[in-house]
């Protein structure tokens, strides 16, 4: 028996990097999977971003483990989309006791030549904007099932502090997103303590997924070697691995956080106390 044994965990973003290992990680210990992902390129967005192949390959990984997963392509800037895709999980596989909302993005870039304002709206529209997308398209379910629950949300390093920040849309957007997404945790996380349902974030520090690290990165270092210093972790670990996040989202999703909510989690290295 799993800690998660009869669960299901609906996660965003699940076509690769964080989402993809916590989709494993979680049906590793019993949990069935409802997963989202774009699977399509933001014109604001630098790096590739997943694709329907990167989408399979995580429903083969959970099938692999002998769970279930009902994947669909999903935008969470779209709110109907979202409910529907929430809503055939829900028929396939009985419920949703668990949302990870991680789906994010970071238009970082080494180019001069570029449209702030365009890169600063879709950070919000994805970072934060999803996040609220995600958890009201869950919760009305929740509630319904009286069974309780946990919601988990991926904020970040720089949901609890400005380091690094430049005035630029990138970092702005994505800095003013995970801040943002704090105060939705801490105002749903009232909203459902009545139906025990927790509500709480984890903030890691830079991860090694395609969007924590990718080809654009070395073009910034070089240019701006003082905002990678500013980022450094306290510990000297340069980057963590997506397992890291998604032990703790484990935890936080578990009976083992039965009373654990409305708290930011670092998961960050010692990046918050450098």
């Amino acid at each position: 028996m799993g800690k998660l044994s009869g669960k299901v965990a609906f996660i965003t973003g699940a076509a690769r990097g964080q989402g993809r290992s916590h989709a494993v990680r979680l049906a590793g210990e019993g949990a069935d999977i409802i997963g989202v992902d774009l699977c399509a390129q933001i014109k604001s967005v630098k790096y590739p971003m997943p694709d329907k192949q990167d989408l399979a390959e995580t429903v083969a990984q959970v099938e692999a483990l002998d769970r279930r997963m009902v994947a669909t392509v999903a935008d969470v800037r779209d709110a109907a989309a979202v409910r529907e895709a929430l809503a055939r999980g829900v028929a396939e596989l009985g419920g949703v006791d668990i949302v990870v909302a991680n789906a994010g993005i970071f238009g970082l870039s080494a180019d001069q030549d570029v449209d702030h304002d365009e890169v600063f709206r879709d950070a919000i529209d994805v970072n934060l904007t999803g996040v609220w997308n995600t958890v009201r398209a869950a919760a009305p379910t929740m509630i319904e099932q009286a069974r309780g629950g946990s919601i988990v949300i991926t904020s970040s390093g720089s949901g609890l502090s400005g380091r690094g920040g430049d005035g630029s849309g990138a970092w702005s957007g994505y800095t003013a997103a995970k801040h943002g997404v704090v105060g939705l945790m801490r105002s749903f996380s009232h909203w459902l303590a009545p139906h025990i349902i927790r509500v709480n974030t984890v903030h890691p520090s830079g991860v090694k997924t395609p969007m924590g690290w990718n080809e654009i990165m070395p073009a910034v270092m070089q240019d701006r070697p003082e905002l990678f210093t500013a980022m450094a972790n306290l510990l000297p670990v340069p980057i963590l691995e997506p397992t890291d996040i998604s032990n703790a989202v484990l935890w936080l999703a578990s009976d083992e956080a039965r009373y654990v909510t409305g708290v930011t989690l670092p998961v960050d290295a010692g990046f918050m106390a450098r």
